[in-house]
């Protein structure tokens, strides 16, 4: 009776602690699938902030671009303007 006693005790105890430890395993991982999607999300984010926004680097390339085409157009102008052409 003593043995069985202690069996059982025994066998409650480790169900005990191994509650916990499929528990602590369950919510590590239930973090790590949380942690995991707000780092996809926040990359996306940031993905979908860049797309809309522009950087110095990139206006001044828009703006030197522009300024290019407008004085190819200039050009293009005064060339026809020459042959005694409209622009």
């Amino acid at each position: 009776m003593i043995q069985r006693l202690t069996t059982l005790a025994l066998c409650l105890t480790s169900a005990l602690m191994l509650q916990g430890c499929v528990a602590g395993a369950v919510v590590g991982a239930g973090a790590a699938v949380v942690g995991g999607a707000a780092k996809v999300t926040g990359a996306a984010v940031g993905a979908g902030f860049d797309a809309v926004t522009t950087s110095d680097e990139e206006t001044k390339a828009k703006r030197e671009r522009e300024q290019r085409e407008w004085e190819r157009e200039q050009r293009r102008c005064e060339q026809r303007q020459r042959q005694g052409k409209a622009c």
